[in-house]
């Protein structure tokens, strides 16, 4: 299960952030608007202390009631034009970073969609939601306040500084004598807190698999008696969670406590240097209130950073996570071969040709799951694929559509190599029907229709396939097709999955048919049914059957036995029962009693 990547103290939180741009060019111009807009406001802000400084040193000394008036009408107009801005600030992020946050997922569904599944079966599902969801919440949320912050207080703290320094520069010297313990405090917080983001992050990944392994798996959980054990491992990641982001809270409470503290003691001293000098006549009052409220001023931006570095540090870990997966090489796109192709008769059907199989994350030195397989199935021919569990049966069914690229060796089908083929030219000629049938949260002939190409397929094609399938309990749900299935449809039963998976393969009527053990959840009788329709589909297409079962078996006309890793037989069902000890005993491990007379008159 993936969780983590590269060490988080060795990347750049900028150049991490700066991968972003792509996404937010588009959106650049309100973004720097709402960036100016949010300086100007800021300020506006600084520009109250001066109108203070005036009305002390003018109308107050002078009792000017007038001018007192006119510089509270100046002190209220300032106040609301700076209210607009930062409203307007918000106005013109709103609708542009939704547009972000929504490109960026949609990128990566598709991306996603495109990767091998090598990827999908190294990676947790919950590590992938929480880096769709979550993670990308947290950017959306970065680019719309941290970000325009990071500049703007940047900004408001420098003018400020300019100012005060304008005002008294010795008063200046002593507020900026912080700055060099909070940077270093800053620097250390900042290394520190990423790599506890980094874990946080994990975790929530992690956590969101146990909950939706929990959720999809609800009839194990139950029909055993589980929820204990998994309400205990729920406890454990949740404590775990709850660690990590206590760890933050102190790291946060501790650069909080410097950045506040530091600060406060410089103006309390700034205080009582002005207050002598006013005393000793060396400065006006006017300008030590316009020095305070200026400092005063500054009180946010300045305590802001810490909240603004750990909001930083924890988008640059979300984007960290989130190219984590958009850097995973997709399936290759091969453009089809334009010579080469061959038509002999000996090169048509279905043909392995000195195939190897190691899986990309096996062990160095370990054995492959597939060693020099050699087979050919004719034109037209069924062939059933036999062996004992873990002899590789499924994986070379599944390298036929290329869900797994072969390791050495070719495949080709009509004499063209499938890697000379496009990924969807492929699947259009190849239709699998997998072991264990999956259903998607849709309509019933949305599901079957699935397997035939975007409007290739009409009602009399989902009619002929769940008849083949034997699927005509479709007609009995409440909306007949038109029905929903619940997730990975656990609505319906077993059998009544795959004959929808069935059903779901054969209705584009392909070229080349694969089925992995396609009748293993049915009754004898509709298994007998299905047989019979199944038969004159195989007719007309070249099939690859992997079969446990001897009435599967003869569905095909011949039978190739797998074990260890190679093909050690190929025959039709009666030779290999009369000459391969290893068939026999497989075929006499599965309805004995059925085959037992035929064996024996095999013999």
């Amino acid at each position: 299960m993936a969780t983590t990547s590269a060490p988080t103290r060795n990347r750049s939180a900028v150049r991490t952030l700066l991968r972003l741009w792509p996404y937010v060019r588009p959106a650049r111009a309100r973004l720097f608007s709402a960036a100016f807009v949010a300086i100007l406001a800021s300020s506006t802000g600084l520009v109250i202390p001066l109108v203070l400084k005036w009305m002390v040193d003018g109308p107050v000394a002078g009792r000017d009631p007038a001018g007192v008036w006119l510089g509270a009408l100046c002190l209220l107009l300032l106040g609301f034009a700076e209210a607009l801005l930062f409203g307007l600030r918000r106005w013109l992020v709103a609708r542009p970073l939704a547009h972000v946050e929504a490109s960026m997922r949609a990128d990566l569904y598709r991306h996603l969609q495109r990767l091998p599944v090598s990827f999908h079966d190294r990676w947790a599902s919950g590590q992938l939601l929480s880096r769709g969801i979550a993670d990308l919440g947290l950017l959306r949320m970065f680019l719309a306040f941290p970000l325009t912050f990071l500049l703007v207080n940047g900004v408001t703290i420098v003018i400020g500084v300019i100012i005060m320094l304008l005002q008294d520069w010795t008063l200046g010297l002593v507020i900026l004598g912080p700055a060099v313990p909070v940077m270093v405090t800053c620097v250390i917080f900042e290394k520190r807190y990423a790599e506890v983001a980094r874990r946080a992050q994990d975790q929530v990944g992690d956590l969101t698999t146990v909950v939706e392994e929990s959720v999809l798996g609800i009839r194990v959980i139950k029909g055993f008696g589980r929820h204990r054990s998994q309400a205990r491992a729920f406890r454990d990641l949740s404590g775990k969670l709850r660690g990590t982001e206590l760890r933050k809270a102190r790291l946060l409470a501790t650069i909080w406590g410097v950045i506040v503290t530091l600060p406060e003691l410089a103006i309390g001293a700034a205080l009582v240097v002005g207050v002598v000098q006013v005393a000793d006549g060396g400065l006006s009052a006017g300008t030590l209130v316009a020095f305070l409220s200026t400092a005063l001023a500054l009180r946010w931006p300045v305590e802001s950073i810490g909240f603004l570095l750990a909001m930083s540090q924890e988008a640059a870990t979300a984007t960290e996570r989130y190219f984590e997966v958009m850097d995973e090489e997709v399936e290759e796109r091969r453009v089809p071969a334009v010579g080469g192709r061959s038509t002999a008769l000996g090169e048509r059907g279905l043909r392995f040709d000195g195939v190897t199989f190691r899986y990309p994350d096996a062990p160095p030195g370990s054995p492959p799951v597939l060693q020099r397989i050699d087979l050919h199935i004719r034109p037209g021919e069924s062939m059933a694929l036999v062996g004992s569990t873990g002899s590789g049966k499924t994986t070379l069914t599944a390298l036929i559509p290329r869900l797994h690229e072969v390791t050495s060796g070719r495949i080709t089908l009509d004499g063209v190599d499938i890697t000379a083929l496009s990924r969807e030219a492929l699947r259009a000629k190849v239709a699998v029907a997998f072991e264990e049938p999956t259903l998607f949260s849709a309509a019933v002939g949305d599901n079957v229709l699935m397997g035939a190409a975007d409007g290739t397929a009409g009602t009399p094609e989902l009619e002929r396939a769940l008849a083949v399938a034997q699927a005509d309990f479709v007609h009995a749900l409440p909306q007949g097709t038109d029905t929903q299935v619940g997730e990975q449809g656990l609505s319906l039963s077993g059998g009544q999955r795959q004959r929808l998976a069935l059903a779901r393969a054969v209705v584009g009527q392909p070229e080349f048919l694969v089925l992995d053990d396609p009748l293993s959840a049915l009754d004898v009788h509709t298994e007998a049914a299905v047989e019979a329709a199944l038969r004159q589909v195989l007719a007309d297409t070249t099939a690859l059957i992997v079969a446990h079962r001897p009435s599967t078996v003869l569905l095909a006309d011949r039978v190739a036995l797998l074990s260890g890793g190679r093909i050690t037989a190929v025959g039709t069902h009666h030779e290999l029962l009369r000459t391969n000890a290893e068939y026999a005993h497989l075929m006499s491990g599965e309805r004995s009693g059925e085959f037992s007379g035929e064996q024996e008159g095999a013999r």
